[in-house]
């Protein structure tokens, strides 16, 4: 993608007197901020200041702020481009001046350095006086700070361009700055960071509000789709939501004051008539009138009417018990049908991972999902393709963990025929390529070898696979899902993680809680349950198994339940009930060794705790019940029970009245 020089920008050229006013302005800018500069206790003569965030709290703020690096990276590569060989760098940093991510000439890198000009410094002015960065966030206007208008003499070498990034809700994000040796400035850099941060801002204002009536507008045609057109959005009903600062500029009027206005006050018709005039031809450019008279020419985007009903609130309009109850059929068919939906049990925080799923659905952005081996991550990456619009192609899952190093590049990318000894005759299609129009689900990331976390970057960036021995790309379209139960950010501190891999692959990420966190633990049963044993679905756990399934600490999740249930259902042949005498006895005999763990739903720590508390008062059901099996399993021996526990003998005597007679030897 290649900024455009020549693009129009909407300004006034100023003339003799307006030069001489905004060089006035200039100055009186420069001023304030070195007056800032002495406030902030910072001395021209001050050495450069090295001193960084650390290494993880740089990735911490990267994590941050992933969705402006998403978006802002591409295009920093887009700048580089048009600047390379100019003893220059480009820098992204964060709203507080924390530079996130350079790209530059080697040479001039190097000097760069020299000024802490990098990764993890902060530059904002009260960490390194008046300079482009902190003094053009504290505006919040591009400026260019060049040699002895630095304050800190350290940095008069350098001349840098920088405009700050606005978020869709016009709030300052972060910046853009290129920063080269004030000996090789160039006149029209400046343009070209106002331009690059305009396209960042337009590509997270799109995607941020792409389920949106959005109307894209400007006074001539011609400048429709690009850099600057208008773009406001409205909600179905007609509700401002937001607008660039292209449209902010042209309306003449702040994000703050439109947000007073809807699309009718603003546009001077109804929404209904929007629908009338773009008809089926939304993608073909129509007149409006603002309300200030101003003629613009708009291009729409908007769903068919039908589906703009369902978003408006209908409660105001007369409705029939029947087409009410028809609705309602709808809505429960509709939930019923969603595979998401099926998921959420009840647990707040997978409720709140699905509601962000659901958010995201079929906005292209890929999904990471974390979680402790047995969670669950597969089944939820099934759930999110088969709630989105790919649910009819493939979707196809590799574990990168379980296939061998060797094999695992021939079976991402495939290979042709004669690629490699042992190769099949007519080669072999790639787990890439077999997901085409569907999803890849990257079950276990964190295991694929390192080699091949380039090439698998470069396959989600230029959507293009190179099978083994091939001689040319194959185009691939496909949803990206991984999921790891790894820490990648520590991977990528110890060198076995590609850090730009990571960034372009979390677009979102949730985090699935461990079995033994959740509070739905007996719906998740009733559910593994009815899957195991169809035919007899009143099939159910006596209260004694439910107490130490909810006190144990589950180190496999949800695949160690099923295995479990998968062999007490055979034990209890589907009678009705499965009880401690049809669980497994190496599961029985962990559960006497290990600590408990704490109940969800129950302030009570572990059997233990409770049974030491002399003031407790009588023991509840899960302690007792545990007691009890313990006893069992050490055939009523008291010595050896109080061990297991963790409790003195004394304790356990005290509580015989409250245990079952048959458990003591």
């Amino acid at each position: 993608m290649q900024v455009n020089i020549a693009t129009p920008i909407l300004q006034r050229h100023p003339n003799t007197t307006g030069a001489c006013a905004e060089a006035e302005d200039f100055s009186r800018l420069i001023a304030q901020s070195h007056a800032r500069s002495t406030d902030y206790g910072i001395c021209s003569r001050d050495e450069a200041d090295y001193s960084t965030h650390g290494h993880s709290s740089l990735l911490a703020a990267l994590d941050e702020n992933r969705f402006l690096f998403q978006h802002a990276a591409p295009v920093m590569e887009s700048l580089y481009a048009q600047i390379v060989n100019t003893h220059s760098v480009v820098l992204l940093t964060a709203a507080n001046g924390l530079v996130l991510h350079s790209l530059g000439d080697p040479d001039f890198l190097d000097t760069a350095s020299k000024v802490a000009l990098m990764p993890g410094v902060e530059w904002s002015e009260k960490s390194k006086g008046t300079n482009a960065i902190g003094t053009a966030l504290h505006e919040k206007r591009p400026l260019l700070i060049a040699g002895g208008q630095h304050f800190m003499n350290a940095n008069q070498s350098l001349t840098c361009s920088c405009a700050p990034i606005f978020d869709p809700h016009g709030q300052v994000i972060g910046a853009l700055d290129v920063t080269s040796d004030h000996r090789r400035s160039h006149l029209h850099t400046l343009a070209l960071v106002r331009m690059s941060g305009q396209m960042i801002e337009n590509h997270m204002f799109t995607e941020t509000f792409s389920g949106e009536l959005c109307i894209r507008f400007h006074a001539r045609p011609e400048f429709l789709g690009t850099l600057v057109e208008g773009i406001v959005v409205f909600s179905p009903d007609g509700r401002f939501l937001s607008a660039n600062r292209s449209a902010q500029f042209q309306i003449g009027l702040t994000l703050e004051s439109l947000r007073a206005h809807t699309f009718s006050s603003l546009f001077g018709i109804p929404i209904s008539r929007l629908h009338e005039i773009f008809g089926r031809t939304v993608t073909q450019p129509h007149q409006l009138n603002l309300f200030s008279g101003l003629s613009v020419w708009c291009q729409v985007k908007m769903k068919p009417v039908g589906q703009w009903l369902q978003g408006l609130d209908m409660s105001s309009a007369p409705a029939s018990a029947s087409s009410k109850a028809q609705a309602d059929t709808a809505t429960k068919r509709k939930l019923q049908l969603s595979s998401l939906r099926y998921l959420d049990t009840g647990d707040p925080q997978i409720s709140a991972v699905i509601r962000k799923l659901c958010m995201v659905r079929n906005h292209d952005i890929p999904i990471m999902i974390l979680g402790e081996t047995g969670t669950g991550k597969d089944l939820m990456a099934q759930a999110i393709h088969s709630d989105s619009a790919r649910a009819g192609q493939p979707f196809v899952s590799v574990n990168c963990a379980s296939i061998p190093e060797t094999l695992i590049e021939s079976e991402l990318f495939g290979y042709e025929e004669g690629a490699f000894t042992g190769a099949r005759k007519k080669g072999a299609t790639g787990k890439i390529q077999q997901a085409h129009g569907g999803t890849l689900f990257l079950d276990e990331i964190g295991d694929m070898p390192r080699q091949l976390q380039a090439r698998l970057l470069r396959v989600l960036q230029d959507r293009k696979v190179s099978p083994l021995g091939a001689s040319k790309e194959v185009e691939v379209d496909v949803s990206i899902i991984c999921a790891t139960n790894k820490n990648l950010k520590a991977m990528i501190a110890q060198g076995a993680f590609r850090e730009d891999l990571y960034y372009r692959l979390n677009g979102l990420v949730v985090r699935l809680p461990a079995l033994r966190e959740r509070s739905d633990f007996e719906l998740v049963a009733q559910r593994i349950l009815g899957t195991l044993c169809s035919k007899k679905p009143t099939i159910g756990l006596t209260a004694e198994v439910m107490s130490l399934f909810k006190n144990y600490s589950w180190p496999g999740n949800f695949r160690q339940l099923h295995n479990l249930l998968r062999t007490a259902v055979v034990m209890a042949g589907c009678d009705g009930r499965i009880d401690t005498l049809h669980l497994p006895d190496d599961f029985l005999e962990e559960v006497a060794q290990m600590p408990m763990a704490e109940p969800v739903d129950s302030p009570i720590a572990n059997p233990a705790m409770v049974a030491m508390d002399n003031d407790a008062g009588n023991l509840h059901d899960v302690t007792l019940a545990a007691m009890a099996q313990t006893l069992r399993l050490h055939k009523g021996n008291v010595s050896t029970t109080a061990k297991a526990l963790g409790v003195s003998r004394n304790t356990i005597y005290r509580k015989k009245d409250l245990l079952p007679p048959d458990i003591w030897g």
